[in-house]
């Protein structure tokens, strides 16, 4: 578990848990954009030996407005919080993301929840941050509502690859609906990652020589089906090279919402239960459909070597 402190909403708040320089923003991914943005409020807290604080909202504000729309998150709230407390923030502020803070103009939100609540000594966004109701707030309104209340503002610039196209949320899910982890990866700064709790399941695989490791995608983003190289984090911090398909294994019927079934190589312990982080490396090949287990069971060997060809190559 992370030591990042934890805090849910903005009202009300004890004096020790105000006054902290804090980025805001969905980060959602904590990619290479977010990051610079979190490196100017640290700037700050270390200027004004201030806390290191990080405000996003739960839930996503485009969950608030558009419930309907395809699961896009790319990591649960604990990978945020580990990935945080790595570049040496203090607190998370979870704002509630409610009618309450949806209505509110910017010039109040920036009184009210970023002056009042929080106390917020300097506050850090992205170039392209908004906020209040109607998004009316940008990062120079921001600016002007800091002079009036008392807090500083800085704001990050664009941080782009080398093909120039700027690091985003955005790029990292297309990436990944295209079956590219390795450019989702160059944006995040590191691999994309599923988190879960291991499902028990028919034991099909374990049956026909591969037993899998089974995690239910829930809200991520649905990376391209297919079959990938993987590495995945176990419990006590052991990290395991496998294979592993995406999608609903339309051999086998029954599956209907889409499941990371991943094959650890040289490893047989139980998993049930246990919740394990698995690291997507490279896009090996699409789901598809067999005319048989043999000849699935087949082709699933034939990705194994080649995973274990890209990720253990010492070992061939």
């Amino acid at each position: 578990m992370s030591r990042v402190r934890v805090i849910r909403g903005w009202k009300d708040l004890p004096d020790a848990d105000r006054g902290a320089a804090v980025a805001m923003g969905s980060f959602d991914g904590v990619h290479r954009g977010h990051q610079k943005v979190i490196a100017l409020a640290a700037r700050a807290a270390g200027e004004l030996k201030a806390p290191l604080g990080v405000i996003t909202f739960d839930p996503h504000p485009r969950t608030y407005f558009r419930p309907d729309e395809p699961a896009f998150r790319l990591m649960r709230f604990d990978q945020l919080a580990r990935a945080l407390e790595a570049l040496g923030v203090d607190t998370v502020y979870v704002l509630p993301w409610d009618a309450e803070l949806a209505n509110m103009t910017d010039r109040e939100f920036a009184t009210k929840v970023l002056h009042e609540g929080l106390g917020a000594r300097h506050v850090a966004v992205g170039f392209d941050n908004s906020f209040g109701k109607g998004r009316t707030g940008t990062p120079q309104t921001m600016r002007q509502y800091g002079q009036e209340l008392g807090f500083g503002v800085s704001v990050a610039e664009p941080v782009a690859g080398e093909s120039g196209d700027k690091f985003s949320s955005t790029a990292v899910r297309e990436a990944l609906r295209q079956g590219r982890p390795e450019e989702a990866a160059a944006i995040l700064g590191r691999p994309f990652a599923i988190e879960g709790v291991v499902q028990r399941g028919r034991q099909l695989g374990r049956k026909l020589g591969f037993p899998t490791a089974n995690v239910r995608l829930g809200d991520y983003v649905a990376p391209r089906f297919g079959v990938y190289a993987t590495r995945t984090r176990l419990q006590d911090g052991r990290r395991v090279p496998g294979v592993a398909n995406i999608g609903v294994n339309p051999t086998v019927d029954g599956i209907t919402a889409p499941l990371l079934e991943v094959w650890l190589f040289d490893f047989d312990e139980d998993l049930y239960d246990q919740v394990i982080e698995t690291d997507l490396i490279a896009f090996l090949r699409p789901e598809e459909k067999f005319a048989s287990l043999e000849e699935m069971t087949a082709q699933v060997m034939r990705d194994a070597q080649a995973a274990r060809d890209l990720l253990m190559p010492e070992f061939e």
